[in-house]
């Protein structure tokens, strides 16, 4: 099934949540690498992985919320969480939302900002810039330490429902 039901999230949902969660794995590895090198050819070829999948992931999560909104209806809640803890739930999921479409608007900004894009994807000559000259820069740094704090909650939410409540809730996104 394409769409969820009140019980399961239905196969998009799915497909988008787990893509989306391995590409944002992958440019975190692939932004804290880039954080530290000096080699700015290196840096330019690890970028020109990085940049897209950024857009890419914006992409995807604007997809996501136009889903949500026009297609879909998330399952309803298990039983076995309290009030505050849906509201926590709720809370999360939408500084996801946030912090991923900041992530993708500042990486855009710092793209355009810096040069770097005619660079990276253009083959004009010339090292790098120093990001940190730009005014982007800041938010995406802080962005991805939000998105790694988010991902534990999140993470750590869902285990705690299946060691721990066995309520089953981590197998709703999943495919039937």
């Amino acid at each position: 099934m394409q769409k969820s039901t009140p019980k399961k999230y239905g196969a998009v949902a799915v497909t988008v949540h787990w893509l989306t969660a391995l590409l944002i794995a992958g440019l975190l590895i692939s932004g804290n690498r880039m954080d530290g090198m000096a080699d700015s050819a290196a840096k330019a070829q690890l970028l020109m992985i990085h940049a897209p999948v950024g857009v890419l992931i914006g992409l995807l999560t604007l997809f996501r919320i136009f889903w949500w909104w026009r297609f879909d209806r998330k399952p309803e809640p298990v039983g076995t969480t309290s009030a505050w803890q849906e509201r926590a739930a709720q809370g999360v999921h939408v500084l996801f939302y946030v912090v991923i479409l900041g992530m993708a608007a500042s990486g855009i900004g710092m793209m355009v900002l810096s040069g770097a894009g005619e660079i990276v994807f253009g083959g004009a000559p010339g090292p790098l810039p120093d990001f940190g000259n730009y005014a982007p820069r800041a938010p995406h740094g802080i962005g991805a330490k939000a998105m790694v704090a988010l991902l534990v909650l999140h993470a750590g939410a869902a285990l705690y429902h299946h060691f721990f409540l066995k309520d089953g809730l981590i197998w709703r996104m999943w495919y039937r």
